[in-house]
């Protein structure tokens, strides 16, 4: 069968594509905006679209290039919105599709064929685990109900904190300054804005936790240490005797991996690949025999 293979990366915050061969080598690549297919359908279609259309000019190839490249689209979102998905998936230029979650590309990515465990630590976040030929999951559900460590809801819960610290029942500090300020000190601008904020819109304020920590702030590390727990409790969960390694995958991965306690910390791997080379490699496998 001709035509080239499309691979995605769809994330809370970025859309990434890449534009292989059939036998998986990638010629070129393109970015655009977020591809939560559970919080924005119609917004996850266009940046796959427009990231997928990016690769193939990138490539220097024509635009209607895309219709004959098969694709395999990891997506955050996809395990919550399994009937949108099928709507978006008809909706797309692609030649053939097939859906998969964006932690199951990040899996690949990280451990190639072999076993360990791997946290994301986006946006979002899920926690996967592979021996042999059994792959194991907790966690991945969004916003509302999960994403233990992530950054969106790193971010929402230091709103909350500042809004706590404005009306005296937590200490004043840095964080909470910087975040009342970002909304003029004026508390209903902050409600207004959560009350449509999607997971990457909290999850912008995820980093200046991080900060606040390193000068000693004493709710940004009370915020740390309460995601930490969740992160740690998430892999002690998949965690068994001789498990080879353990990978941190995701924008806050190297902020997290700092902070961990040293028994764990000492157990990191660095990942083989990313979550893009993990889409790339089951695109070869998915369309291999079509």
């Amino acid at each position: 069968m001709g035509g080239y293979l499309i691979a995605v990366d769809g994330g809370g915050s970025t859309c990434r594509a890449a534009l292989a061969t059939r036998d998986g080598r990638i010629l070129a690549r393109g970015r655009a905006g977020p591809a939560n297919i559970a919080t924005d359908p119609g917004e996850a279609g266009a940046s796959i679209a427009a990231a997928a259309q990016a690769a193939v000019a990138d490539a220097g190839l024509p635009a209607d290039t895309i219709r004959d490249c098969a694709a395999l689209l990891g997506l955050a979102g996809a395990r919550q919105a399994a009937a949108t998905a099928r709507t978006l998936l008809g909706d797309l230029p692609f030649s053939r599709m097939e859906l998969t979650g964006d932690a199951e590309i990040a899996l690949e990515g990280a451990l190639g064929p072999g076993d360990g465990i791997m946290a994301i630590l986006g946006t979002g976040s899920a926690f996967l685990a592979r021996r042999g030929d059994e792959i194991r999951s907790v966690g991945g559900w969004g916003l509302h109900l999960a994403d233990q460590g992530g950054g969106a809801r790193l971010g929402r819960e230091a709103l909350r904190t500042a809004l706590l610290a404005r009306d005296g029942m937590r200490p004043h500090g840095p964080l909470s300054r910087a975040l009342l300020s970002a909304f003029d000190d004026d508390p209903a601008q902050m409600v207004a804005f959560a009350g449509a904020a999607r997971p990457a819109d909290f999850g912008r304020f995820a980093p200046q936790v991080f900060d606040a920590a390193d000068t000693g702030d004493p709710n940004a590390i009370g915020l740390l240490q309460a995601a930490l727990a969740d992160i740690c409790e998430m892999i002690a969960h998949l965690d068994w005797p001789g498990c080879p390694r353990i990978v941190l995958m995701g924008g806050l991965a190297p902020l997290y991996g700092r902070h961990l306690a040293a028994g764990l910390r000492d157990r990191l791997s660095e990942p083989q690949g990313d979550a893009l080379d993990g889409a790339v490699r089951l695109a070869v496998r998915t369309f291999a025999r079509r």
